[in-house]
């Protein structure tokens, strides 16, 4: 059930950034497992908006493989900036927001337990025109680090395959540059902003038996392990968003059970 509070806040968001021939785009970032994806849909579904997700435009495996090998190891784990065709995110958005009433967008999907992009023929179709487009993804919104914070590793994934620093400071790079640039677009980021890092690692196990049509607490061990190291992954970026490094126009904080108890505006500067 997702909490009237949040649907209300993206409705006041549309409603504010919507004006004749303009299709507000909005986006919702958050922490893996905050609820994020499910608050976009419901919300697209309440609203009559189009939904896309980060993780939908993710590079294809083969991609992320590749760039692996060329550039650092690293980039095979889908997830941080760098590893997202953001042209293809991009385009999808124009083609909604020039959608006329009979027209029908087909949106990426991709599939997490394969961990590549579908097929485009298995990608869903929105049809008409939107009143809105919701993108949700857990990095929108996130401001590059400065470079001393990057000298220090956080966590084992950065201590033992990233000592150098070399991928971390890629990865902010490509936040300062493109991934910032696509961020200054959108009309508004609602921010559903976690309680701590470590709340994380349960709202992503609860997300991964999901999938596997699991109850939480049959998740095996070793699954929980696999996903305590990949999110460390995510680690730098989540812990600098929680500490403020995020252009976000509403914040909503959240406690461990995703509910909201408060709500601050931020308006982007």
């Amino acid at each position: 059930m997702i909490d009237a509070r949040l649907l209300d806040a993206v409705g006041a968001l549309i409603n504010a950034h919507a004006r004749p021939g303009h299709v507000p785009l909005i986006g919702i970032a958050g922490a893996q497992g905050s609820g994020k994806t499910t608050l976009a849909r419901a919300a697209a579904e309440l609203w009559g908006a189009a939904h896309l997700s980060l993780d939908d435009v993710y590079l294809t495996k083969a991609e992320r493989e590749a760039k692996g090998r060329a550039a650092h190891p690293l980039y095979a784990v889908r997830g941080p900036p760098g590893t997202h065709d953001l042209g293809l995110l991009e385009a999808r958005v124009e083609a909604l927001r020039a959608a006329g009433p009979d027209s029908r967008t087909a949106l990426p999907a991709f599939d997490k337990l394969a961990d590549d992009r579908r097929p485009e023929a298995q990608w869903p179709v929105f049809t008409g025109r939107p009143t809105a487009v919701l993108v949700d993804g857990w990095c929108l919104g996130a401001t590059a680090q400065a470079e001393a914070d990057l000298a220090a590793p956080i966590n084992a994934l950065e201590c033992e395959r990233d000592g150098q620093g070399t991928w971390r400071r890629a990865v902010n790079a490509a936040l300062a540059g493109p991934y910032s640039d696509l961020f200054a677009r959108f009309d508004a980021i609602l921010f559903l902003k976690a309680p701590s890092f470590t709340a994380v690692l349960d709202w992503r196990c609860e997300q991964e038996a999901g999938l596997l049509g699991l109850v939480p607490a049959d998740l095996p061990a070793q699954r929980r392990a696999e996903l305590a190291v990949f999110i460390q992954a995510f680690e730098r970026i989540t812990r600098h968003m929680l500490a403020g490094g995020v252009r976000a126009y509403v914040t909503v904080q959240l406690d461990r059970y995703r509910r909201p108890f408060s709500r601050k505006g931020e308006k982007d500067e």
